[in-house]
This record gives C-alpha cells, sequence and structure tokens, in this order.
C-alpha cells in the first residue's frame, strides 16, 4: 500500500470502502474494501478485521469522525511491528493510506522531502557527499 508519513497525525487512517460492520463470536468486526490499483475496474480485495475500539477523530479540516479501529501487522524496511489503524474513506487523497507518528518507531528519522526510500516504482537512492 503505497503510505505518506504524516508525524502530525498521531493514528495511522487506511482507506477502506463498503465499510459493513458485523458480529462473530460475540465480538465487533469490520468488512471493508482496500482502493483498488490504478487503472482497474475491481472494487478491491475485500478484508475483514475484529475491531479494537472506535475513536473520534479530527481531521485537519477540524471536522471530527467516529472510527473503527482495527489491528495490523505493518513492515517497513526491516521493521515490523503491530498498528492500530482507523478506517475511513480516503478517496479523494493521494494516498490510500496515512501512517501516524505512534505507528513508527521511536527512533525514525523522517526525512520530508525524500519519496520511496525503501524502494517502490519512483524510489530515490539515498543523497551521498
Amino acid at each position: 500500500i503505497k503510505v505518506k508519513v504524516d508525524t502530525g497525525a498521531r493514528t495511522s487512517a487506511l482507506h477502506a470502502g463498503d465499510i459493513r460492520f458485523f458480529e462473530k463470536d460475540g465480538a465487533d468486526w469490520v468488512r471493508f474494501h482496500l482502493r483498488p490499483p490504478a487503472g482497474s475496474d475491481t472494487p478491491g480485495k475485500l478484508c475483514k478485521a475484529r475491531i479494537i475500539e472506535f475513536r473520534e477523530v479530527t481531521d485537519s479540516g477540524g471536522n471530527t469522525e467516529r472510527r473503527a479501529v482495527i489491528r495490523s501487522a505493518m513492515q517497513i524496511g526491516d521493521y515490523h511491528a503491530p498498528i492500530d489503524i482507523t478506517l475511513t474513506d480516503r478517496s479523494t487523497m493521494r494516498f490510500s493510506m496515512l501512517l501516524g507518528r505512534t505507528a513508527l518507531p521511536k527512533d525514525a528519522l523522517v526525512l520530508p522531502r525524500r519519496s520511496f526510500l525503501h524502494g517502490g516504482d519512483r524510489y530515490h537512492p539515498p543523497e551521498t557527499s
């Protein structure tokens, strides 16, 4: 998933389409579609996850929304960690996911003017001196 790191955001947010809530074994669950690959006519991958909690989240425009929170594994390079992710409609956003500061390692170095440092379609090798 193409992710934008946002150290101003506390929690990570993932684009979730067609969100449906249901109960399974006495727990609250959610079913949703991930954003499909660019140029695809498919609805995107169907995902299911147990809901950890609901949170009131205020976006950069000052709008508050009640969102389901799920827990998922994350990997960036060699770093692996379970993270909490809120589900929301990010269909108008460039990136399907926003990675908040609580998902980053405590000693993470964020280079705001750099992109795709772990590969991808627009990889830019690190600057050398």
